[in-house]
């Protein structure tokens, strides 16, 4: 398919409706180098399960440095990393150890309450680490809050992967376009990888109620508008639009069912916000289990 600027008329009368509102990315400095926080924002808390989404980079840091992301805690959600660039050692209080590296998998369920830590190998410091990736978190069903931790590892062969529309997708998590990936999910889940080094069109799925495309390179073209990246288009539940992808364009295609209201304290997701103050009194007098091999702890804000 050949790229069409997003004013096409058919575009326009068939799509008009079909976006809810568009988020804008905003910079925070986590210390070294920035992200795009993008949820929760001030007028979308979630979408589908998804309570927070980030991008991180790209960023090329010096020589000798890397993301040192000190042991903390988790409770409510799962969270995963997808790398377009980079390395990063995933460590956590079950005694997981993984590199987690472009087109795998590492899906951390916190459950109860897990504690983890991020950090650059020291084969990547020295010659200079580049970072460049997406990091989600879900919140689990209220009936799975308090599940048992778990931490599960998926090499990029597992997930599947195919062309829909001259668009390369990976299903990362939940289902979409007849496909299933194997992570488990908890609640109805829609999250895919989205390639298209020479542009394409895109249908949504529509067994998922709330959907969201987040546009990290190029520019996407739907109901007579164009976002680039940074801009996440959250779209009308029922609407059927047509997504024009420019060539070279990267996306993520997010959402699922709703799993109602969640309240956020720092790393903490809850649907009730006593839990949200126990978390914080169990991490503050050291209650949470630990990571093996690390000495460091981020502490309660």
């Amino acid at each position: 398919m050949s790229w069409r600027p997003a004013d096409e008329p058919t575009c326009v009368e068939r799509d008009a409706a079909s976006i809810e509102m568009v988020i804008e990315g905003r910079a925070r400095d986590l210390g070294g180098f920035s992200v795009r926080r993008v949820l929760p924002a001030p007028k979308r808390r979630l979408v589908g399960p998804f309570v927070f989404f980030d991008e991180m980079g790209p960023v090329k840091l010096p020589s000798g440095q890397g993301m040192d992301v000190r042991p903390h805690p988790h409770i409510g959600l799962a969270t995963v990393t997808w790398l377009y660039e980079g390395r990063v050692t995933h460590r956590d209080s079950l005694g997981s150890e993984v590199d987690i590296v472009p087109g795998e998998v590492n899906w951390m369920t916190a459950g109860k309450g897990i504690v983890h830590s991020e950090r650059t190998p020291a084969s990547e410091r020295e010659a200079g680490a580049a970072l460049h990736g997406i990091q989600v978190w879900v919140a689990l069903p209220v009936e799975h809050e308090e599940t048992e931790p778990e931490f599960h590892h998926h090499e990029a062969d597992e997930l599947p992967s195919f062309e829909h529309g001259g668009v390369r997708m990976t299903v990362i998590a939940g289902e979409a376009y007849g496909r299933r990936s194997p992570v488990k999910v908890f609640s109805p889940t829609l999250y895919v990888a989205i390639e298209a080094p020479e542009g394409g069109e895109l249908r949504l799925p529509e067994e998922h109620e709330e959907r969201a495309l987040y546009v990290v390179a190029g520019e996407a073209a739907v109901a007579g508008s164009t976002h680039g990246p940074g801009q996440m288009v959250v779209f009308t539940p029922r609407s059927d639009p047509r997504v024009a992808l420019a060539p070279g364009s990267r996306a993520m295609l997010l959402g699922g069912a709703p799993v109602g209201e969640r309240f956020l304290f720092w790393n903490f997701v809850s649907s009730r916000q006593e839990r949200l103050e126990l978390a914080k009194d169990n991490w503050r007098e050291d209650r949470f289990p630990r990571v093996p091999g690390e000495t460091e702890r981020i502490p309660l804000p």
